[in-house]
């Protein structure tokens, strides 16, 4: 059975940003007026910004399955997508057995893909601009961004960074508005949808929602 409530809640991952799509990224300047050498989680950031930059120039030309097929490798590659699949059921990560965990995060890693290739569909020379970046809770560090419409109008979007196995970073969590965190908000529905259905529900809601981006369904705001 379909949800309304997760269904219209879904996909909320850079909602807001890709409503106004994006741009190149510029660094800020240090006082030297040379331009520094990125960090290794900027570098995260700045990568996800290229490659969404280039699916937003060619995605008329690529069409859903053309984006998703360019973008499926690089935020696999960026994204820390079993950690975010896990924390986004929270305390039901560890009442599902192994099949259903590979299920959700094999659903949850399509989802994802989906909701960029799916709202990331023309491009009209905003700009992106990465900020700086700080530690913070954990061991985490926050990247700080944000888009510039052709109007000047900005909005904050911060990425929450994690190290990796391979002494890399990924991404974990996307701050709309600088402090909306998309992480805590999957985890509340998704555990609301479980506790009310079941497991399986939210699997179908998901699946649902990719079949809704790749046929065009975007809504008006971040879901």
């Amino acid at each position: 059975m379909k949800s309304r409530s997760i269904r219209s809640s879904l996909g909320i991952t850079l909602g807001v940003a890709v409503l106004l799509s994006v741009a190149s990224p510029n660094l800020a300047l240090p006082d030297s007026g040379e331009v520094s050498e990125p960090s290794a989680p900027t570098k995260v950031v700045d990568a996800l910004h290229e490659i969404l930059i280039s699916v937003m120039k060619d995605a008329k030309t690529l069409g859903y399955g053309g984006r998703f097929e360019r973008l499926e490798p690089v935020i696999n590659e960026l994204f820390d997508i079993p950690f975010m699949a896990e924390k986004s059921i929270g305390r039901y990560w560890k009442t599902i057995d192994e099949e259903n965990r590979a299920r959700l995060l094999a659903t949850f890693e399509r989802f994802t893909v989906a909701n960029y290739a799916g709202r990331f569909t023309g491009y009209s020379g905003q700009l992106f601009e990465t900020l700086k970046e700080e530690a913070s809770k954990y061991g985490t560090i926050l990247v700080y961004s944000h888009l510039v419409s052709a109007d000047g109008e900005t909005i904050q979007l911060n990425y929450r960074l994690r190290p990796a196995k391979d002494d890399g970073w990924r991404i974990i969590d996307v701050l709309l508005n600088g402090t909306v965190s998309e992480l805590a908000l999957r985890r509340s529905e998704y555990s609301s949808l479980i506790r009310r259905k079941g497991f399986a529900a939210l699997i179908s809601a998901l699946d649902d929602r990719i079949d809704d981006l790749a046929g065009g369904k975007v809504p008006d705001r971040p879901s």
